[in-house]
Parts: C-alpha cells; sequence; structure tokens
C-alpha cells in the first residue's frame, strides 16, 4: 500500500474485499440470492414516530429496487422534490427489504399513501411525523438470509455459530460499501492520482466513504491478525455499543472485562479525518503505521475536511438463530446501524460471487 498508482494497487482491493476471518477457515462455499426473497431486511427506527405533524412516515417493502430510485419515485407521486423524500438508510437492490421513508403530508391524504402497491414496491404502513426522516435514524436491521446447495454438517455448522455467538465478528465495512468491483475505491484512487474530484455531490461522497472505509478495514484487519481485535488494551477508545460515544480505556477492571463480554463496549478503530486519532500506547502506534501506508488518503480525507471519529471494531450478533433443512440453511439474526451483514456470513462459510447490488449501510 503506496502512494496509491493510477487505479487501486492490489492491496487496496485485498483489504476492502477479503481482509482476513477472525473465526478460522470459512465452510465451503454456498449459492446465495437466487432470488431477492433470498435476503430479506427489515429496518428498526431509532425513534416512535410521533402521530401528528407535516410529514408521513411510510413503511415500504420493495423487490429487486435500489433505495433512491423508490425515493424519486414517492416525490413523483407525492408531487414533491426528491430533495423533500427522507429515508433513513440504503438498502440492497438485489433483496426483499422493508424499510422507512417520509414524504410531506402535503397535498395527500393517508389513504392515498396506504393504497400504493406497484410491481417494485407497496407501502406497508403510513404513520404522522412530525419532522422529515434523517439519515441514521436506525437502531439497526433484522435480517433473514437463505444460504442454498449448503454441504456441510450439522456440527461444522454449530461450531461456527457458537463461535460468532460468543465472540461477534469484525466489523468490517461490507463489499456494498466500495461498489461494483470496487468502483468507489477505484474513483478515490483517481481522485487522489489527478488532484480533480469526481463530479457531482454523490459520487464525491461514494468515493471519500469508500477510501475513509479500506483505512478502517486495514487497521481492523491488523487487530484480527493480532489475535486482539475483541480485546481492550491500555490507550484503547471503547465505544459503547450501538452508540458513536467513545471513552478512553487508562487500566482493565472487573467492570470493564464485564462489559466487553456482555457486547456493552467494544475496541473502536479510526474512521480517519484530519489530525491524528485521540487513541495513544500501543494501539496509537498500529493506527498510525497503518494510516501511513495510506498516505495518499489521510491527505484526501483531511483536505475534504473529515474529522477524526471511531467505529467499534467488534459487530455482536443478536437473535442468530438457523433452520437447516436439506442442503438449504436460513439464518436469522440482528445488526446494529452501520453493521453487514456479509460480515457475519464471511466468518461462516464462503459465498459465490455477490451479484450486482446497492450499498446496504447506516
Amino acid at each position: 500500500m503506496t502512494q496509491v498508482p493510477n487505479s487501486a494497487s492490489e492491496s487496496w482491493i485485498k483489504c476492502a474485499l477479503h481482509p482476513p476471518r477472525a473465526h478460522g477457515a470459512p465452510l465451503p462455499a454456498v449459492r446465495w440470492r437466487a432470488v431477492p426473497e433470498d435476503f430479506c431486511v427489515d429496518e428498526q427506527l431509532s425513534f416512535e414516530p410521533s402521530g401528528a405533524g407535516a410529514h408521513w412516515l411510510l413503511r415500504v417493502e420493495k423487490r429487486g429496487a435500489n433505495t433512491r430510485w423508490v425515493a424519486a419515485e414517492l416525490a413523483r407521486l407525492g408531487k414533491t422534490h426528491p430533495g423533500e423524500v427522507g429515508y433513513a438508510g440504503l438498502k440492497d437492490r438485489h433483496a426483499l427489504t422493508v424499510q422507512w421513508f417520509s414524504v410531506p403530508a402535503a397535498p395527500h391524504p393517508q389513504e392515498y399513501w396506504a393504497a400504493v402497491s406497484t410491481q417494485e414496491f407497496r407501502v406497508l404502513e403510513v404513520r404522522a411525523n412530525a419532522r422529515k426522516l434523517r439519515r441514521g435514524a436506525l437502531d439497526g436491521n433484522r435480517f433473514k438470509i437463505r444460504l442454498r446447495d449448503v454441504a456441510w454438517s450439522r456440527e461444522q455448522l454449530e461450531s461456527k455459530l457458537a463461535a460468532v455467538r460468543q465472540h461477534g465478528v469484525p466489523n468490517y465495512f461490507g463489499p456494498q460499501r466500495f461498489g461494483r468491483d470496487a468502483f468507489n475505491l477505484e474513483r478515490a484512487a483517481q481522485w487522489i492520482q489527478s488532484g480533480e474530484a469526481p463530479r457531482g455531490r454523490a459520487p464525491r461522497e461514494f468515493a471519500l466513504s469508500a477510501a475513509r472505509s479500506v483505512l478502517f478495514n486495514a487497521v481492523l484487519g491488523a487487530r484480527v491478525e493480532a489475535g486482539d481485535w475483541s480485546q481492550l488494551a491500555p490507550g484503547e477508545l471503547a465505544c459503547l455499543d450501538g452508540s458513536n460515544s467513545h471513552f478512553s480505556v487508562q487500566g482493565l477492571d472487573e467492570e470493564l472485562r464485564t462489559r466487553l463480554e456482555g457486547f456493552d463496549i467494544h475496541p473502536s478503530g479510526p474512521l480517519w479525518g484530519s489530525g491524528e486519532p485521540p487513541s495513544t500506547g500501543h494501539v496509537r502506534s498500529l493506527e498510525l503505521r497503518i494510516a501511513a501506508q495510506f498516505s495518499g488518503i489521510t491527505t484526501l480525507l483531511s483536505q475534504e475536511g473529515l474529522q477524526q471519529e471511531r467505529r467499534a471494531l467488534r459487530t455482536a450478533v443478536r437473535g442468530l438463530s438457523a433452520d437447516y433443512d436439506a442442503g438449504t440453511l436460513t439464518l436469522a439474526f440482528e445488526l446494529g446501524r452501520g453493521q453487514f451483514a456479509t460480515a457475519v456470513l464471511r466468518e461462516i462459510c464462503d459465498l459465490e460471487s455477490m451479484p450486482a447490488h446497492e450499498s446496504a449501510e447506516e
């Protein structure tokens, strides 16, 4: 990993798409996403709708459609500007997903929206709310994922599931964050090389997000290889579960160990921005060493005004269950906001090449 050449280097791509696993070699590959119903996602809001106000919250089921396209269609149906339609997060295109949108209450009544149903999406629920739905206003997502052509034994599966339940999984940014064939990362590399930003707000944001994410994955990958990705060390910044809040760890005591084992807190890594990370000691040395290998990225992020933030290194996989029958495995689990189902699946087994799909982040 160097200053970055004309295109993203192989080591960048490895950090983005093939970071080290925490729970040993994966089980043999399975087929997935044969149909959208093989990947079901149900978004969980972080608040209770107010019940009155100038906006309708729409709980929408979509199939084979991306979030931005659905938002544009809702704007058309609502006779409003696309910017007036809100949503909390992006959801996969090649999936059956349920997520929330907001639209201005005028000019259509609740009954109008409740009747909306197209080939690609339908409105399941309509709630009044005081404010437009903002990005990130969700607790997390519930997943139900069907894997086909499974050839492993129940014992092999249970061993993997036990490790995931007990230790969680590394909180990598998934391939979705980097775009199809790592296109967003390639775009970031070209930006660094040429000094010319991509045209359009969305392409710039995607490129910056991919650049920031590959650096985080590299730090986390180094912690996974060292075997301390799920442990706290002096100088660590511990993240509160489900929150961006964090605090400095000066020393470990029984209370911190208990909170760590209960997934109440997690070790964290840098979401890079201007300046240096607030970690100290060995943790800070590691983060600075990795960042030096991505100097083109750190310079770009600083120039674009991003600030140092933190992200948990570990994902707690809650409610994990498995229904294994005749070569088909159905997994159900819950993840927090901004966490990727692919990070869970890759710790269990190999997957066939992912189809083109939209990001499923935050």
